[in-house]
Protein backbone atom coordinates (compact mmCIF):
# COMPACT_ATOMS: atom_id res chain seq x y z
CA UNK A 1 0.00 0.00 0.00
CA UNK A 2 1.27 3.45 -0.87
CA UNK A 3 0.62 6.45 1.40
CA UNK A 4 1.70 10.06 1.02
CA UNK A 5 3.16 12.81 3.15
CA UNK A 6 4.21 16.41 2.54
CA UNK A 7 7.47 17.35 4.22
CA UNK A 8 10.07 20.07 4.21
CA UNK A 9 13.02 18.92 2.09
CA UNK A 10 15.44 19.07 5.04
CA UNK A 11 13.30 16.53 6.97
CA UNK A 12 12.39 14.30 4.04
CA UNK A 13 15.16 11.72 4.26
CA UNK A 14 13.85 9.94 7.34
CA UNK A 15 10.44 9.24 8.79
CA UNK A 16 10.31 10.71 12.27
CA UNK A 17 7.47 11.58 14.61
CA UNK A 18 9.44 14.35 16.30
CA UNK A 19 7.62 17.14 14.42
CA UNK A 20 4.20 15.93 15.53
CA UNK A 21 5.47 15.64 19.11
CA UNK A 22 6.43 19.32 19.25
CA UNK A 23 2.89 20.63 19.43
CA UNK A 24 0.49 17.71 19.42
CA UNK A 25 -2.22 17.29 16.80
CA UNK A 26 -5.61 15.65 16.35
CA UNK A 27 -4.29 12.13 16.99
CA UNK A 28 -1.35 12.76 19.36
CA UNK A 29 -0.67 14.76 22.49
CA UNK A 30 2.33 17.03 22.80
CA UNK A 31 5.41 14.90 23.40
CA UNK A 32 4.03 11.80 21.61
CA UNK A 33 5.89 10.92 18.41
CA UNK A 34 3.81 9.74 15.46
CA UNK A 35 3.98 10.10 11.68
CA UNK A 36 0.91 11.31 9.79
CA UNK A 37 0.37 10.05 6.23
CA UNK A 38 -2.59 10.12 3.85
CA UNK A 39 -4.21 7.70 1.43
CA UNK A 40 -3.77 10.10 -1.52
CA UNK A 41 -1.64 13.00 -2.67
CA UNK A 42 -4.69 15.29 -2.66
CA UNK A 43 -5.58 14.41 0.93
CA UNK A 44 -1.97 14.99 2.01
CA UNK A 45 -2.25 18.51 0.52
CA UNK A 46 -5.66 19.15 2.13
CA UNK A 47 -4.34 18.08 5.53
CA UNK A 48 -1.54 20.63 5.25
CA UNK A 49 -3.51 23.57 3.88
CA UNK A 50 -6.00 23.56 6.75
CA UNK A 51 -3.05 24.68 8.87
CA UNK A 52 -1.07 26.73 6.40
CA UNK A 53 -2.18 28.83 3.44
CA UNK A 54 -0.89 27.65 0.08
CA UNK A 55 0.34 31.21 -0.54
CA UNK A 56 2.83 30.88 2.33
CA UNK A 57 3.64 27.20 1.94
CA UNK A 58 7.42 26.81 2.16
CA UNK A 59 9.00 26.48 -1.28
CA UNK A 60 10.99 23.41 -0.24
CA UNK A 61 8.01 21.09 0.37
CA UNK A 62 8.34 17.64 -1.17
CA UNK A 63 5.80 14.88 -1.58
CA UNK A 64 6.94 11.59 -0.07
CA UNK A 65 5.63 8.30 -1.41
CA UNK A 66 5.79 5.73 1.37
CA UNK A 67 5.29 2.01 0.98
CA UNK A 68 3.60 0.01 3.71
CA UNK A 69 4.21 -3.68 2.91
CA UNK A 70 1.04 -5.76 2.59
CA UNK A 71 2.23 -8.07 5.39
CA UNK A 72 1.98 -5.26 7.96
CA UNK A 73 -1.27 -5.27 9.93
CA UNK A 74 -3.33 -2.09 9.76
CA UNK A 75 -5.63 -1.40 12.68
CA UNK A 76 -8.73 0.57 11.60
CA UNK A 77 -10.82 3.19 13.36
CA UNK A 78 -14.04 4.38 11.74
CA UNK A 79 -16.13 7.46 12.55
CA UNK A 80 -18.60 5.11 14.30
CA UNK A 81 -15.84 4.23 16.78
CA UNK A 82 -15.47 7.89 17.77
CA UNK A 83 -17.59 10.40 19.68
CA UNK A 84 -19.96 12.57 17.65
CA UNK A 85 -17.73 15.65 17.70
CA UNK A 86 -14.40 13.89 17.13
CA UNK A 87 -13.58 16.08 14.12
CA UNK A 88 -14.04 19.51 15.73
CA UNK A 89 -11.34 22.08 16.29
CA UNK A 90 -9.71 22.42 18.72
CA UNK A 91 -9.01 18.71 18.76
CA UNK A 92 -11.25 16.48 20.83
CA UNK A 93 -9.27 14.90 23.72
CA UNK A 94 -10.57 11.42 22.84
CA UNK A 95 -8.77 11.39 19.48
CA UNK A 96 -5.48 12.31 21.12
CA UNK A 97 -6.04 9.61 23.75
CA UNK A 98 -6.73 7.08 20.98
CA UNK A 99 -3.55 8.01 19.12
CA UNK A 100 -1.44 8.12 22.28
CA UNK A 101 -2.65 4.62 23.21
CA UNK A 102 -1.79 3.38 19.69
CA UNK A 103 1.79 4.57 20.18
CA UNK A 104 2.11 3.48 23.81
CA UNK A 105 0.61 -0.01 23.35
CA UNK A 106 2.81 -0.72 20.31
CA UNK A 107 0.52 -3.49 19.02
CA UNK A 108 0.85 -2.51 15.36
CA UNK A 109 2.79 -0.09 13.19
CA UNK A 110 -0.14 1.48 11.29
CA UNK A 111 -3.48 2.92 12.40
CA UNK A 112 -6.06 3.93 9.77
CA UNK A 113 -8.15 6.90 10.96
CA UNK A 114 -10.84 9.00 9.28
CA UNK A 115 -9.82 12.39 7.93
CA UNK A 116 -11.41 15.34 9.68
CA UNK A 117 -10.67 17.46 6.61
CA UNK A 118 -12.14 15.30 3.83
CA UNK A 119 -15.16 13.27 4.89
CA UNK A 120 -14.88 9.66 3.69
CA UNK A 121 -11.10 9.69 3.23
CA UNK A 122 -8.50 8.20 5.56
CA UNK A 123 -5.14 9.01 7.04
CA UNK A 124 -2.61 6.44 8.19
CA UNK A 125 -0.71 7.03 11.41
CA UNK A 126 2.68 5.35 11.72
CA UNK A 127 4.16 4.20 15.02
CA UNK A 128 7.95 4.68 14.86
CA UNK A 129 8.40 2.46 17.94
CA UNK A 130 6.70 -0.67 16.60
CA UNK A 131 9.11 -3.40 15.40
CA UNK A 132 7.37 -3.54 11.97
CA UNK A 133 7.98 0.18 11.41
CA UNK A 134 11.45 -0.51 10.02
CA UNK A 135 9.77 -2.28 7.07
CA UNK A 136 7.94 0.91 6.04
CA UNK A 137 10.04 2.80 3.50
CA UNK A 138 10.08 6.08 1.60
CA UNK A 139 10.14 4.92 -2.01
CA UNK A 140 10.39 8.31 -3.69
CA UNK A 141 10.07 12.01 -3.20
CA UNK A 142 9.19 14.76 -5.62
CA UNK A 143 9.05 18.54 -5.45
CA UNK A 144 5.54 19.58 -4.45
CA UNK A 145 4.33 21.81 -7.25
CA UNK A 146 1.22 23.90 -6.62
CA UNK A 147 -1.09 25.01 -9.39
CA UNK A 148 -1.00 28.80 -9.04
CA UNK A 149 -4.78 28.98 -9.47
CA UNK A 150 -5.13 27.44 -6.02
CA UNK A 151 -3.20 30.29 -4.44
CA UNK A 152 -5.75 32.87 -5.61
CA UNK A 153 -8.29 31.52 -3.10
Amino acid sequence: MMVYRLSRKKYSGKLSGKGAALSGNRWNSKGVEMIYTSESRALAMAEVIVHLSLAVLPKDFVLLEIEIPDVIEIKKITPRDLPENWNTFPHHPSTQQTGDAFIRDCKCAVLQVPSAVVNGDFNFLLNPFDPDFKRIQITSQHPFLIDQRLIKW
